[in-house]
């Protein structure tokens, strides 16, 4: 008869790293992916190795979507947006910053690194005329609906009892 205990997962070999925060970010992380139906990101929603990530809004409005992402800290030049079949791409790279000088770092929270997110543009997106603008540390990118979607759409009187 097999033994019901289970055995222990061999551990990764190397110096022990302990945060309290683990189980709570996966749990989030998991949230997430179910809410959004976007999969989870590498290292989850904080990042791999404290790289920084991108946090996104996208709206739907009678004439398109609207994305908005929050870059704090980055100019225009520091990201690129592309498009790819229907797979739109923001990418870009956060670049600490070093201060030189007496003393030392006590607490450092802020994300520094590579980031790369994808999102399935809508069907009903006219992909020509998708536009993006970047002002206060905000990029937001305007996805029209195509002509065709915003004519089949219309609004069905609801009459009472």
């Amino acid at each position: 008869m097999a033994d019901p205990t289970p055995t222990p997962k061999p551990q990764a070999s190397g110096p022990a790293r302990w945060s309290p925060f683990d189980a709570l970010r996966q749990e989030i992380d998991r949230a997430f992916e179910q809410f959004s139906g976007f999969p989870r990101l590498p290292g989850g929603v904080f990042g791999a190795a404290g790289g920084a990530v991108v946090a996104v809004d996208m709206v739907e409005k009678d004439d398109g979507y609207e994305l908005t992402a929050e870059l704090p800290g980055l100019d225009p030049q520091d990201v690129q947006l592309g498009l790819a079949g229907r797979m739109l791409t923001i990418s870009g790279e956060k670049k600490e910053h070093k201060q030189s000088g007496q003393g030392g770092v006590h607490v450092s929270e802020r994300r520094f690194g590579s980031f790369s997110r994808s999102f399935p543009v809508p069907e009903n997106v006219d992909a020509e005329r998708i536009a993006a603008a970047f002002a206060n540390g905000v990029l937001t990118v305007h996805m029209p609906k195509s002509q065709a979607a915003q004519a089949a759409t219309r609004k069905i009187e609801i009459r009472s009892g």
